[in-house]
């Protein structure tokens, strides 16, 4: 489905990538996990395509999608949901799906889709999206990423910030669309929460891909854990 070989950039003349490689299949949720500064967010935006692949190769379906700009990338069926949500805040929660809907003109039926996975979103349509709760605007941002019918999504740091109700709340979205097939990357700092629901974790270090474990090894051995993200 998704796969980066030996992808390095960074910021200006800064390098932060270097070498990464990794792969995202199909009804698979594969998490990035790392200190800060590791790299994670830096992988996203490069899949994303809102930083320049300065070597490598990121393909979605076979297809190469690292040269192509943000909004393009977009219309290959990638979703990306940043850190901080970046919603239009002045905008309504309405109004920032529709935005969705246009990147690759999806039908209305999409975003009622998405609205089913987060009915509170329907109370709240007219409703400006500064003026919602943390949790509610994860769930905006998550909604407007469904809208534009990914077949990989994008996920940094989800929970962030939330309370326990809508952490889980989020966490049953992310595992029902695996169950529909989606792909999905996820960045995600608590780790109870990672081995909850991944099927496969790689570690980043100093921007280089180090190793990928099956969740389920990492359940019953944390030594990786404790290798790339003790202190």
């Amino acid at each position: 489905m998704l796969e980066l070989r030996d992808v390095s950039t960074g910021y200006g003349a800064a390098q932060v990538l270097r070498d990464v490689s990794l792969d995202v299949q199909a009804g698979e949720i594969h998490c990035l996990l790392g200190r800060n500064g590791a790299g994670k967010t830096t992988t996203m935006k490069a899949i994303a395509g809102l930083l320049p692949v300065w070597s490598g190769t990121i393909h979605l379906d076979g297809a190469e999608i690292g040269a192509l700009p943000a909004h393009r990338v977009g219309r290959t069926g990638v979703g990306y949901i940043p850190q901080g949500r970046r919603l239009f805040g002045e905008l309504t929660v309405a109004q920032n799906l529709e935005i969705g809907l246009m990147t690759r003109r999806s039908a209305p039926a999409v975003r009622e889709r998405a609205l089913d996975l987060f009915p509170r979103l329907r109370e709240r349509m007219s409703q400006r999206a500064q003026t919602l709760s943390g949790g509610e605007q994860q769930m905006l941002a998550t909604a407007r990423a469904l809208c534009t019918e990914p077949k990989v999504l994008l996920l940094d740091e989800p929970t962030e910030g939330l309370q326990p109700s809508m952490i889980a709340a989020i966490r049953d979205v992310i595992v029902r669309l695996r169950g529909e097939g989606t792909a999905i990357l996820l960045v995600e700092q608590r780790i109870d929460a990672v081995l909850a629901v991944a099927d496969r974790v790689t570690f980043l270090e100093n921007g280089q891909t180090r190793e990928t474990w099956d969740a389920a090894d990492l359940r019953a051995d944390h030594s990786a854990i404790d290798r790339y993200l003790g202190v």
